[in-house]
């Protein structure tokens, strides 16, 4: 039976971008931490061959920040979402720049998916 949640053959690459987090995720991970504490999402955790900013299992809720290299990989960004949706997990996707201007909105968004 082949693992699918947090593969071996990932989790080099799932330490390195725990360690070299963004700006935006570091704000990102503290909010999760801070509201959501009871969906305790999981930073860089990988599903098949998909690493995702944050995923929660109690919930299955994947979140994606996404920076301006997304703009060039939008299929692949595609390909990742169908993946995850045929595993029920939905994806949340939010621009940086949302993080960085918007987070009041972006915490209300989250919230609604997890009390959804």
């Amino acid at each position: 039976m082949t693992r699918l949640y947090n593969q071996g053959i990932l989790k080099e690459r799932r330490k390195e971008l725990r360690k070299n987090l963004t700006p935006e995720e570091a704000i990102m991970w503290n909010v999760l931490r801070r509201y959501f504490k009871s969906a305790r999402f999981r930073r860089q955790y990988s599903l098949g061959p998909y690493i995702f900013d944050f995923y929660s299992v109690k919930h299955r809720i994947a979140i994606e920040l996404d920076g301006s290299q997304h703009l060039d990989n939008a299929e692949y960004d595609k390909e990742r979402d169908r993946y995850a949706y045929s595993c029920n997990i939905r994806t949340l996707r939010f621009w940086n720049k949302e993080v960085r201007e918007n987070l009041d909105g972006v915490v209300i968004a989250i919230g609604k998916e997890i009390l959804s």
